[in-house]
């Protein structure tokens, strides 16, 4: 029986191979792509990996694993899905084409049962930690149950290594106990510039090891092992073990006779070692070189097998070739590089498959295709089909209560409005789970903490509280705690946001992530927040402090960009509300967004698509400001919510509106006050969300450009009432473009206001004054922006 299974196997793994390597020749010299261009796709990177993920998803993995391919083996990917009846042949034949197979996997762009997105190097290995610890949550709390534990699986290119947050990943591993996690290495020993340097690997073995890892080493093939049992089968082992490994490689390449000539030399005249060389034909004696372990199925069956019943994490170190099996094996720059149409037809005729059968799925095979249909029928892994649940809605209350008080910052709101949620006993409090990069105290998070407590699979006791040392922190570590504390690492927060924010997907069990850290290191990880947004995870990110109202600590962590990030950002709704009650509505909203899957139709008020929700992203401030007593009714409400609302409602003559954003709308209400002494019909907007009201206004303006003459975004709507000749004046505590555009919207006159470059340190007052984003700044733009009509009797000073 196992001799059966692995003839299967090995008929599938040189079908997965040919469809590999044939979509990538399809579509850079069959298909016609438009623009002459190179289309790539990587043979030689995907070939490397042909064995393993043969091994891995034909025999070894579950319903319940879940896999990060390496991207440059996404093709191989693409093939295997195509023999389990999940990916489309119209699609294999676009790969790397307008809505065909996508280059690299993702979760979102292609139809076959992806589970990790992987287009940026590294971040799929460290998805596929977080994603175990965000398991181990989950269970822990007792949900989940009725699906069994799985693998979290990375197939990792060994150049992959040097990504640093696979590291910072590591450490935070074995903080968290790390569980059920495979890190498989595809030890090429090539990457796109070079080979990898002799010995690294016996540094990252013992870096494993010292994390807790069981380290598992898939050197030898069968074959190799049946040879050094020989008499002179040792020392082939040795000079194996000990060939440097751009030797290996060019031997590689030039195949048999170069093999037997270098061995020869190097171990000839020995009796015994000679005549197992000579005793092979060359094609025998490369076939013996090429046998490493991530080649060989039985080896590689028996390493995944042997760990499939412990739960401890387990990084396979698989010896393998790049282009194993392929022409351009072992060449040092077959990273990119493509086979000619006369190397394909070669390996065509070597693979039996008949010209215009190159698609078909059994073409070429020794094997039955029932037989193989049969078997293809009854893998594990496919068994249940897609594996994408569907997790129960949890309810939002139709508002957020907060003490409010009279001068307050957003900052500290957010904590507000998070301890009141704490402290209620709701499916939405108890579903919400945190997590900040150490700095969870200065991002108000810690009465949210004091009141649920920090998670831990073990009871871990606070040691002041148990030492009776006076705290404001009474944080003890639990498996009842809902947030997940992080060390220093931006990367570590965003991908756990990331893994976190699939459960509902991933896991069948509903989360709702809150993360929090400081503005200006959101670009610290903006690679890892891209890649989140980009697997469509769903979690709320409080940023905060922002801006230069961040005064004393100085440039470094002043954020000038990150309102163009917010606006830039796929799958992130950006805000940044001045005062508590705009963000109560909007995190209220929030905890409904990210739960929403809908279709892609924009809303007919707004033209945005708010029903397909995504992640919401809240910029924050540590400025206190006085707080405006009023009643938010569901009209202001829906207002800030889409983007934007009048503070001060401009006339029907207005010369100037002011347009201002967060912790800077007191100044923009002070210079709007001084300058409404001789201008009645001055109007000021409050803008919650530049992000919202700018892709509403392009939404809009594709519909009307597609005959949807009626397509009104909100902003239009709010401007519609001003005279052709209104000047605007824009300002905010970030980079002006981030509301520049808004003349734009009616063909206003406008002067955008903001923060271009590093700030320093110095009072809020010295540094508004510096930037000219203060009161007198924004009176002396509308002073030169307005002609006419100076505004002589105002002073400046």
């Amino acid at each position: 029986m196992q001799d059966e299974r692995l003839a299967k196997l090995s008929e599938l793994e040189r079908k997965v191979l040919w469809l590999a390597t044939w979509m990538i020749h399809n579509a850079n010299h069959l298909r016609d792509n438009g623009d002459g261009l190179k289309v790539g796709g990587h043979q030689a990177s995907s070939a490397s990996l042909a064995s393993i993920m043969t091994a891995l998803y034909f025999c070894v993995l579950r319903p319940e694993d879940r896999v990060a391919v390496k991207p440059h083996a996404s093709p191989i990917f693409h093939a295997i899905q195509y023999l389990l009846g999940n990916q489309k042949l119209e699609k294999l034949k676009n790969f790397r084409g307008y809505k065909g197979a996508q280059s690299y996997p993702s979760r979102t762009k292609d139809v076959d049962d992806v589970d990790f997105s992987t287009g940026s190097v590294g971040l799929g290995v460290a998805q596929t930690l977080f994603a175990s610890l965000a398991q181990d949550y989950i269970r822990t709390k007792g949900w989940g149950s009725a699906l069994p534990e799985g693998k979290m699986v990375a197939l990792i290119g060994d150049a992959e290594m040097d990504e640093g947050n696979i590291f910072e990943a590591l450490l935070e591993g074995w903080k968290h106990g790390v569980r059920n996690t495979w890190w498989v290495v595809d030890y090429n020993r090539q990457s796109l510039d070079a080979v990898v340097r002799e010995g690294l690997w016996a540094r990252f073995e013992a870096i494993f090891r010292n994390f807790g890892w069981d380290v598992v080493i898939i050197k030898h093939g069968k074959l190799q092992q049946a040879a050094f049992a020989e008499a002179g089968g040792e020392k082939l082992r040795q000079w194996i073990d000990l060939c440097p490994n751009q030797l290996y490689s060019a031997l590689t390449f030039q195949g048999g006779a170069a093999w037997r000539k270098r061995l020869l030399d190097d171990l000839g005249d020995q009796g015994d070692v000679s005549r197992l060389i000579e005793a092979r034909s060359d094609d025998d004696l490369a076939r013996l070189m090429g046998n490493l372990g991530g080649h060989d199925l039985p080896s590689l069956l028996e390493a995944f097998e042997a760990a499939r019943g412990h739960d401890r994490p387990v990084c396979f170190i698989a010896y393998t070739i790049k282009g194993f099996g392929l022409p351009l094996a072992g060449h040092k720059d077959n990273h990119a590089g493509l086979m000619t149409p006369t190397q394909v037809a070669s390996l065509q005729a070597d693979m039996n498959v008949r010209p215009g059968h190159e698609w078909d799925l059994f073409e070429g095979l020794d094997a039955k295709p029932a037989t193989l249909r049969a078997f293809l029928a009854d893998v594990s892994f496919n068994a249940k089909g897609t594996r994408r649940y569907h997790a129960p809605y949890i309810p939002v209350p139709d508002r957020l209560a907060f003490g409010a008080q009279a001068s307050m910052s957003t900052q500290q709101g957010f904590g507000v409005l998070m301890h009141e949620i704490g402290k209620s006993d709701t499916p939405l409090a108890d579903r919400i789970v945190t997590t900040s990069p150490d700095v969870t105290v200065s991002t108000n998070l810690g009465a949210w903490v004091n009141r649920r407590g920090l998670f831990a699979k073990k009871e871990l006791a606070d040691v002041f509280k148990a030492e009776r040392i006076p705290s404001t922190y009474n944080w003890a570590f639990s498996p009842k705690g809902q947030h997940m504390e992080l060390g220093i690492a931006e990367m570590n927060l965003f991908i756990l946001l990331s893994a976190l924010g699939l459960s509902h997907s991933v896991f069948g069990e509903r989360l709702i992530p809150v993360g929090t850290l400081y503005d200006p290191f959101i670009q610290r990880g903006l690679d890892a927040l891209n890649y989140a947004c980009y697997q469509d995870a769903r979690f709320v990110l409080a940023a905060t402090p922002s801006g230069v109202t961040l005064a004393g600590e100085g440039g470094a962590h002043q954020s000038i960009s990150t309102p163009l990030i917010g606006m830039a950002q796929d799958g992130l709704a950006s805000f940044e509300p001045a005062f508590v009650d705009e963000l109560a509505v909007i995190m209220r909203w929030a905890f409904d967004y990210v739960q929403r899957d809908g279709e892609a139709e924009p809303d007919p008020l707004s033209w945005l698509r708010d029903r397909v929700g995504g992640s919401v992203y809240l910029r924050l401030s540590t400025r206190t400001i006085d707080q405006p007593k009023r009643e938010v009714t569901p009209d202001l409400a829906d207002n800030i919510i889409n983007g934007a609302y009048w503070m001060r409602r401009p006339g029907p003559n207005a010369q100037l509106v002011v347009a201002c954003t967060g912790a800077i709308t007191p100044e923009a209400i002070e210079a709007v006050g001084m300058m409404g002494e001789d201008r009645r019909d001055i109007g000021l907007l409050v803008v919650t969300s530049a992000d919202r009201l700018n892709a509403g206004w392009n939404a809009a303006l594709r519909a009307r450009e597609n005959g949807l003459s009626h397509a009104r975004s909100h902003i239009e709507r709010l401007l519609d009432d001003l005279p052709p000749y209104c000047a605007l004046i824009t300002v905010l505590d970030g980079h002006p473009a981030t509301l520049a555009w808004l003349g734009a919207v009616a063909g206003h006159r406008t002067r955008a206001l903001g923060v271009e470059h590093f700030g320093q340190t110095g009072s809020l007052a010295e540094l508004y004054r510096h930037f000219g984003i203060d009161a007198r700044g924004i009176i002396a733009a509308a002073q030169s922006l307005t002609s006419g009509r100076p505004m002589r009797h105002l002073r400046l000073a």
